[in-house]
């Protein structure tokens, strides 16, 4: 198959890398990148040896398919320019600042036979992808995701900018309808909320326990998996996993087994660019689709309602 024509428009922190994987991708051709800072757009593209588009309408006449990594209060009207463009869309998470534009963005990509894929990247973890066949049925579910201040993402609160990574996870493990949902959070150093609490049990049974910080000494992302058959320990930042078995008699007497499980060295984010290009090829549904981004982000809107946040508009 030929490769696919791409573009990134927003080549900010996350964006460079995005254009990066596409200039060296064999699925994928770098078209152009556009940014809102023109002198930033020229900077990647030079590194790159790409084009600069001033103008992302005239980028999307060049392409069929583009990663967005605005900032996320630009994610609608970016999306619905390229969707109505009939271009295939990756779009950072979250896919949009409400889920009412989630839901336009949808219909959009449904009625104009568009691939909309939401860049959920811990989906792709290495060490995720090794442990996920194992998780079933899940009955307590622990997520841990803290970081340093960067000044990054303010413009959203911690929920969206961090919790939705777990959020996402929690929901991809289908524990069932959400029962109930408590959260606490606080503003610490930006107007926003920068740390966040979370409580959310499901019709199933499951409880899930969620920490996000972005106000932190140091960082942490890890997750732990609870089910009846086993305990599923995991960091993504060192790849790696423990999993302890157990079976009804070792229940009783507390013996299990464990294993130590780690991730491949593959970046995470070639493997959801990969997938994105395998979907846009094939034409099937994507790994985290744009039902998915809306999902989490209905869920991030529970916490933050939980948590006393009314106003949820994001600075531009």
């Amino acid at each position: 198959m030929k490769p696919i024509r791409t573009g990134v428009i927003g080549v900010g922190h996350l964006g460079q890398h995005h254009a990066r994987l596409y200039a060296s991708l064999p699925g994928a051709t770098l078209v152009g990148v556009a940014d809102a800072d023109p002198r930033r757009a020229r900077e990647i593209a030079e590194r790159l040896g790409t084009a600069v588009y001033d103008d992302p309408g005239v980028l999307l006449k060049q392409v069929e398919a583009v990663s967005i990594a605005a900032p996320t209060s630009a994610h609608h009207a970016v999306a619905r320019q390229c969707l109505e463009a009939g271009v295939h869309v990756l779009v950072e998470k979250p896919i949009t600042v409400s889920p009412a534009e989630a839901q336009e963005l949808i219909a959009l990509a449904r009625a104009r036979k568009a691939v909309l894929q939401v860049g959920h990247i811990e989906r792709f973890n290495p060490v995720m992808l090794k442990v996920r066949p194992l998780i079933r049925e899940p009955r307590v579910i622990e997520c841990r995701r803290i970081s340093p201040f960067t000044g990054r993402s303010t413009d959203v609160d911690v929920v969206l900018d961090l919790m939705i990574h777990d959020l996402d996870m929690v929901l991809s493990f289908q524990p069932g309808a959400v029962a109930d949902v408590r959260a606490v959070g606080a503003a610490v150093v930006s107007d926003k909320v920068d740390v966040a609490h979370a409580w959310i049990s499901f019709d199933s049974g499951c409880v899930a326990t969620l920490t996000a910080s972005r106000v932190a000494g140091n960082r942490a992302r890890e997750l732990t998996v609870v089910q009846r058959d086993a305990c599923v320990s995991l960091d993504y930042q060192s790849r790696q996993a423990t999993i302890r078995r157990f079976s009804s008699g070792a229940r009783a007497s507390g013996d299990q087994t464990s294993e130590q499980i780690q991730g491949g060295d593959e970046e995470p984010l070639k493997l959801e660019l990969e997938s994105f290009l395998h979907a846009v090829q094939t034409g099937t549904e994507p790994a985290v689709s744009g039902r998915d981004g809306e999902a989490a982000l209905s869920l991030a809107y529970r916490v933050l309602e939980e948590i006393g946040v009314r106003d949820r508009g994001v600075r531009g």
